[in-house]
């Protein structure tokens, strides 16, 4: 099965390191669960996280994520069930 996220960040808003950073949170994270992770440029203070192409993490609606956030909401669509360690705390 394929697990996909996607990182869509505001180009113009040069957020693109907060995005690389994110992803790699992720995928040191999530090494054999993920298939894919792509970062998508985007414009208009866009920062969006999707997982299989639903929104889990909008910024215009929950602010900028923390890395533990995130990795919840990932490990609830493409590991569920499985511990975090310190993260779930």
């Amino acid at each position: 099965m394929t697990q996909r996220v996607e990182i869509e960040y505001c180009t113009r808003c040069r957020w693109l390191p907060r995005a690389a950073w994110l992803a790699q949170e992720l995928l040191t994270t999530f090494e054999a669960e993920l298939t894919e992770l792509a970062l998508k440029p985007g414009t208009g203070g866009v920062f969006v996280v999707r997982v299989n192409d639903e929104v889990v993490w909008d910024r215009r609606e929950q602010g900028f994520p923390e890395p533990t956030a995130v990795k919840r909401v990932v490990r609830d669509r493409v590991a569920p069930g499985r511990s975090l360690g310190h993260s779930d705390g």
